[in-house]
């Protein structure tokens, strides 16, 4: 990591502070560690979230890591497919509490600010295992870290773009090397209401007998989010910290119609409204060989949907008013041990309890039902030849309501090639299994009570290089990895007239990863530069549903083949330049691939640049920035029927002191 980047850039533990540091530093994080061995674990730059912070982490996964993001439209849903895998087997967590919901094993990425988060990791394929099973294609972490050498901050940000959109962030920090107390808000709202060219419906010119496309306004599709985050952080000894977070969020968004619509404005009108609250209580004890941890969490939401038609002579009535309740209790109770240097032994127990109530008033339809799930985790590290090898295993054993899964092992390894140089030879073993989600199960109508478990084998190889030279740094990663899993649940039309979810026999996702990021200093100019792309082949490898059935050997829909993206910043005293490029291949929106235009999303590419100023005040630093999205004005779609804004702009300006 650079520490004492003039720009934007920042390291962690000082983010947010007023420094004039004259120094430069170029630090490296240890690659070779037994505790991660085999591991792929990306850590998200400083640099990224500052840059990323007035956005949802929808926005930062799809341009910055090898995640796809299904967008279905500015401030709309957003869904992650993580190595070729569906939405519901990337697990999300913040401080160490799992935010995908019971329902439908799924995070909505659009509901999450940037803002709220201090550091970002992933932890790729089965490198999630080390927090829990189910992450098929891997783990999104989030978490918020303290400053003890923080005294009073009050930082104030407010931005203005394009089609309404407004943005106010403030955050106050207190405290002292015993306690710590940072209070963080947010507002965002967008009438959201951008102009595109309508593709999917065609005119004909009467006078020339043309077809014209015709131009549209993505309206009734205003969103707006706001919140409050509140961390508290007590350290009466410093071997034991006890820490308490509260993040709270309220969001309204009116959803658009499908540009295929050609009915009444008054008719398929969309609403929802989300409630969320997050709650994480911990206790960290450090010893000389040990840690203790101790954690209780809580996660609330409430989801309610509306769809509405204005019916002449009755007025408004609602065809589906929607409601859902879901309360999660998390308990986690580990040990890290050092027995010596070179062997290390972990242990968690975690015990968490959901209850799930959906109903729809206009149907007729809904369930209630509980879950318990119960996980043990046991782990070695162990240093081998001589400071050359790392082993790393663990074993999970899982219970949900009380019935036991197999065993999930994992075994992995780095071997340095070449000593007092950090070039690794990395790879990894796994097994995993991903339980269905209540809505799989339950849902009226369609729910189906006899799914099987998804399991599977994951297997992955692949380099690490990291090297600094003077004020530079360079760190370069490729993976190949491939994922065999069984009884992939998929949900499709059935003989009843209702969608009902299915297990499919076999599904392979392969691929690589590459990433590459080189930073440093000439003189008073800092860069960052970071290259990532992913090719993923995920493909349906069982046997056919149904005579016809064109599904089997096919790309799974929604799944890029190629994609990648390109961070490059550069700063000059005070001033700083960033350039954010990303790209994604064509997707089927058909199981059997369809080729016609109806039927796939072509290949985009995206532009978005932002230059800015800081200027010094007298008691504290002003800073200005001016963000231009899709720079080239493409057209372009990241769900079927959901256009996305062309040419677009943001101004934000930032106070602290």
């Amino acid at each position: 990591m650079i520490l004492g980047m003039h720009g934007v850039a920042a390291s962690q533990g000082i983010r947010d502070s007023l420094f004039h540091i004259h120094e430069v530093r170029v630090t490296a994080t240890p690659i070779f560690q037994k505790e991660s061995a085999g591991m792929k674990e990306t850590h998200v730059d400083s640099l990224v979230l500052t840059d990323k912070q007035n956005l949802s982490l929808s926005d930062l996964l799809s341009q910055n890591t090898s995640i796809f993001i299904k967008d279905h439209g500015r401030g709309a849903l957003a869904t992650a497919s993580f190595r070729g895998t569906a939405a519901s087997h990337t697990q999300v967590n913040w401080n160490g509490i799992n935010l995908s919901s019971p329902m439908t094993g799924m995070v909505d990425f659009s509901l999450i600010p940037v803002y709220l988060i201090d550091d970002l990791s992933l932890k790729h394929g089965s490198a999630s295992i080390a927090d829990q099973s189910g992450g098929l294609g891997g783990s999104v972490n989030l978490s918020n870290k303290v400053n003890w050498n923080n005294q009073t901050r009050v930082k104030y940000m407010q931005g203005i773009g394009s089609y309404s959109t407004y943005d106010e962030f403030f955050q106050l920090a207190l405290g002292n090397k015993k306690v710590q107390s940072r209070t963080r808000l947010y507002h965002n709202f967008s009438q959201n209401d951008y102009t595109y060219i309508n593709r999917r419906i065609q005119n004909i010119n009467p006078e020339t007998g043309a077809v014209v496309n015709p131009l549209d306004t993505n309206d009734h599709a205003d969103y707006a989010k706001y919140g409050l985050l509140q961390e508290l952080y007590f350290r009466p000894a410093n071997n034991s910290i006890f820490s308490v977070k509260w993040w709270t969020q309220r969001a309204h968004r009116t959803l658009p119609r499908a540009t295929s619509y050609e009915g009444s404005d008054n008719a398929n009108l969309n609403n929802s409204y989300d409630r969320s609250d997050n709650l994480v209580l911990d206790w960290n004890r450090y010893g000389t060989k040990s840690k203790w941890m101790i954690r209780a969490g809580y996660s609330g939401k409430y989801l309610e949907y509306t769809l509405k038609n204005n019916i002449p002579g009755k007025g408004w009535e609602a065809e589906i008013y929607s409601e859902s309740w879901q309360h999660s209790f998390f308990n986690t109770a580990s040990l890290r041990y050092n027995i010596n240097e070179r062997l290390s032994f972990e242990s968690s127990l975690t015990a968490d309890f959901h209850q799930v109530e959906s109903r729809d008033s206009v149907l007729k339809t809904g369930y209630n039902k509980d879950r318990s799930d119960l996980s043990l985790l046991v782990a070695l590290h162990q240093n081998l030849i001589n400071n050359r090898l790392n082993i790393n295993l663990m074993l999970r054993q899982e219970a949900y309501n009380q019935s036991t899964v197999p065993l999930i092992p994992y075994l992995g390894f780095d071997l340095r090639l070449f000593r007092n140089t950090d070039l690794l030879l990395k790879g990894n073993i796994a097994r995993n299994f991903h339980q269905p989600s209540l809505n799989d199960l339950y849902w009226q109508p369609g729910g189906n009570t006899d799914l099987k478990a998804e399991e599977g084998i994951s297997l992955e190889t692949g380099l690490e290089y990291q090297k600094i030279w003077g004020d530079h740094k360079l760190n370069a990663e490729l993976t190949a990895f491939r994922s065999d899993i069984d009884n992939w649940i998929v949900w499709i039309p059935s003989y009843k007239g209702y969608w009902q979810p299915l297990n499919i026999q076999r599904v392979v996702a392969q691929g690589f990863e590459l990433s590459t990021r080189v930073n440093g200093f000439w003189g008073p100019v800092g860069y960052n530069l970071a290259v990532n792309y992913a090719y993923t082949q995920s493909t349906n490898r069982g046997d056919p549903l149904v005579w016809g059935d064109e599904s089997v050997g096919k790309q799974l829909v929604y799944v890029p083949l190629h994609s990648g993206n390109i961070l490059s910043n550069v700063t000059w005293h005070d001033f700083f330049v960033t350039w954010q490029f990303n790209a994604y291949s064509e997707r089927f929106t058909t199981s059997s691939n369809d080729l016609s235009q109806r039927n796939r999303l072509y290949p985009y590419y995206m532009n978005d640049v932002s230059v800015g100023k800081k200027f010094h005040l007298k008691k504290g630093v002003l800073s200005t920035e001016l963000k231009t999205y899709n720079l080239f004005n493409e057209i372009y779609h990241s769900a079927l029927f959901r256009p996305m804004p062309r040419r677009n702009y943001h101004l934000l300006l930032t106070i602290q002191f």
